[in-house]
């Protein structure tokens, strides 16, 4: 898989079958391992932009693989006056369970297979659920069975079963070579782990009695820290990175990992933090991507979206010069305004002793309160952000999200004017069911009178939206282009025969 890529470097991660030298363009790393299986994510410099790659094991050319008809991988120019991205979230791994419709992400692989490589996109964006550990596919499910019978848990249990997950989801010819020859960036969400994880302190307890629980959680940042954290850093940070170090130290790095994911795991409860967030710059193009999941806090009667120090980081990281501004985040900032007000005044009841906050407590967790309005200080803190970054020298300010099965386009304003225009832009799922009963709740949702039947004059939020296109349910993909200082961003939806335009919405 291409993970991060600028002027002048780019880091490329493998999994290979045992251990050994990783060659890639005269560029080498020796593997690591990790209960038995073996990677090496190799630093490439002195690179031809636009060059197709090879790589070699022990010497050995093993990709591209002999008889593939797909295109040379490359490693692609960076350029934000003509920069595409394209982006989505939830993507269950190609199957033939007709409920789940095309895969968007395959869909584009093999399109993009037909076309010239200057048309081919210089980022793609996975904004969660890569994986579902807590609903697997019938061939998975088939596998965990004769692993270890139906013992509990539902779905995946420790770090084999999530080998077995990614392999799944990304080892398919056509989505292979497209993680091959598209730098990504990606970040969590809470299907890697289970529906509604770190939803609040109650949630935490509760599962905290399930003797797989403490397991499955250790095993999921684990798996996480080796699949998709470790592409998301600069070779610079890689070099500085104590548990990258002593990974590549160890003879079998499953301890080290075990170890920092425990302690990862715990930030809910007030331990060291651990930042997933991290920022990627395409020349005038900034991606600051925020973890909204992992790095909650929980504890002491605090609830924040992420740690104060990890939001200075976050704050600090979105200052400077730059175009445009794309905040990745896999829950939506801007939700349908009947639905946020209904999380922000679930927030508030929840807080409550008695009777009526156990009441608020369970409606949360039945109906998925758990977004950015469901933490109003860290959603007011992030509306701030964008605000100060929307009144620098920035053409546009998106947040790109995912996670609600649904698509649709908001603009932000607020009570003083800014220089840029704000954006929260949706897309998801690539390839997951959407089902039909929630199609006109997505739709009544952005009631605004039912918006403030539900809410509270008190609680509402220091910025106004209107929907500006949505919301589509279905499989889909979003592409933003990128020229200069303008933007568009085109929405295409997947069916039997690929992909077909639904709207393209211009940005700025």
């Amino acid at each position: 898989m291409l993970r991060h890529v600028d002027e002048s470097s780019a880091t490329i991660w493998v999994e290979t079958g045992g251990p050994c030298t990783v060659t890639i363009a005269g560029c080498s790393a020796e593997t690591f391992q990790v209960s038995g299986h073996h990677y090496a994510l190799v630093v490439v410099t002195g690179f031809s932009p636009g060059a197709p790659y090879e790589v070699h094991l022990d010497g050995a050319q093993v990709w591209p693989q002999a008889g593939s008809t797909l295109p040379p991988s490359r490693i692609p120019v960076i350029s934000s006056d003509d920069f595409t991205m394209v982006f989505g979230s939830c993507r269950m791994p190609e199957s033939d369970d007709p409920e789940l419709g095309t895969d968007a992400l395959a869909a584009y692989a093999r399109r993009m297979a037909g076309q010239d490589p200057a048309d081919w996109p210089a980022s793609l964006v996975l904004l969660g659920d890569q994986i579902y550990a807590d609903e697997t596919s019938k061939a998975t499910t088939q596998w965990i069975t004769e692993r270890r019978g139906t013992s509990e848990p539902v779905g995946v249990a420790d770090f084999e079963e999530y080998v077995y997950l990614y392999r799944e989801a990304w080892s398919t010819p056509e989505v292979r070579w497209l993680l091959s020859t598209v730098p990504t960036s990606m970040i969590l969400d809470d299907h890697e782990v289970i529906d509604d994880w770190n939803t609040s302190p109650a949630w935490r307890a509760h599962m905290a009695e399930k003797p797989w629980w403490a397991e499955r959680e250790t095993s999921a940042l684990m798996s996480y820290w080796v699949y998709q954290h470790l592409g998301n850093l600069h070779p610079d940070e890689l070099a500085t990175d104590p548990t990258y170090g002593k990974v590549r130290a160890a003879e079998d790095a499953a301890e080290v990992l075990r170890e920092f994911a425990q302690s990862a795991a715990g930030e809910s409860d007030g331990r060291r933090a651990t930042r997933w967030s991290y920022r990627r710059d395409f020349g005038r193009v900034r991606l600051l991507m925020i973890d909204t999941r992992a790095g909650r806090i929980l504890s002491s009667g605090k609830r924040s979206i992420v740690s104060d120090d990890e939001f200075e980081w976050i704050e600090a990281n979105a200052e400077g010069s730059y175009d445009h501004l794309l905040i990745g985040s896999s829950l939506p900032w801007l939700m349908p305004h009947a639905i946020s007000a209904m999380q922000t005044a679930n927030e508030a009841e929840s807080a409550r002793p008695g009777l009526r906050g156990r009441i608020a407590e369970k409606i949360r967790r039945a109906v998925d309160q758990e977004h950015w309005p469901a933490f109003k200080a860290s959603f007011d803190r992030l509306t701030r952000l964008i605000q100060r970054s929307a009144s620098g020298s920035a053409a546009t300010v998106c947040v790109l999200s995912g996670d609600v099965h649904h698509l649709y386009a908001a603009e932000a304003s607020f009570g003083t004017p800014v220089n840029a225009k704000v954006y929260q832009l949706v897309c998801s799922p690539m390839h997951n069911r959407i089902p039909r009963i929630f199609h006109p709740l997505f739709r009544i949702g952005w009631s605004r009178a039912l918006a403030v039947v539900l809410g509270k004059r008190s609680l509402r939020p220091p910025v106004k939206w209107r929907k500006i296109a949505g919301p589509y349910m279905t499989n889909a993909l979003a592409t933003l282009r990128i020229s200069g200082r303008k933007a568009v961003v085109e929405l295409e939806k997947a069916d039997a025969n690929g992909l077909s335009p639904i709207t393209a919405i211009p940005l700025g």
